[in-house]
């Protein structure tokens, strides 16, 4: 049986009291308040930062349109998507699935793994990162946009590999890899 006891305190500890300086995050996507970014084509709305969750989880909406997906790569993190709407190819450990809304894909820390929109629509997922930080290195490398239906922005060839060294040379600072493609 797993063990599922792992918690933030070690079991038998009374829970703490209410930290009242933590407060309710309500959001939606369109919220013109919103950090709203695109990358690698991709448009990622930052629901839920480590800022606002102690460090403990990051919520990411995203827009994945078709043709799009990241390089293959890694993390010592947990990812968990959700797929709300379309579907995608998804290749973990060199093992490529279809999978399809409304399908949820736990990814352990330090697999590789990639996807791929390949479906002809845009698909909408909700992407969890557990502890924070992936939202961070989203921030860091992709480009800022007013809102989520914003259309990506016109990056040249040069712009689109000086973000990917940029990704490289910051990735380990994420506890990330960027893997060779093997396609």
């Amino acid at each position: 049986m797993p063990d599922h006891s792992i918690t933030s305190i070690p079991p038998g500890t009374p829970i703490p009291a209410d930290d009242l300086s933590r407060k309710l995050t309500v959001i939606s996507p369109d919220d013109p308040h919103a950090r709203h970014i695109s990358l690698v084509g991709d448009t990622y709305t930052i629901l839920v930062s480590g800022a606002e969750t102690d460090g403990r989880y990051c919520l990411i909406d995203m827009l994945v349109p078709d043709g799009s997906g990241p390089p293959p790569h890694r993390h010592d993190f947990e990812e968990m998507f959700t797929l709300l709407e379309g579907e995608l190819e998804f290749t973990f450990r060199a093992e490529t699935q279809t999978v399809k809304a409304p399908m949820t894909i736990n990814v352990p820390a330090n697999a590789p793994h990639q996807f791929k929109n390949k479906s002809g629509d845009t698909v909408h997922m909700l992407c969890m990162c557990t502890p924070a930080g992936q939202e961070e290195f989203f921030m860091a490398v992709a480009i800022p946009i007013v809102s989520r239906d914003a259309l990506p922005p016109d990056v040249s060839k040069e712009e689109q590999a000086e973000k990917g060294r940029l990704a490289g040379k910051l990735a380990p600072k994420y506890r990330s890899e960027i893997l060779k493609s093997t396609a």
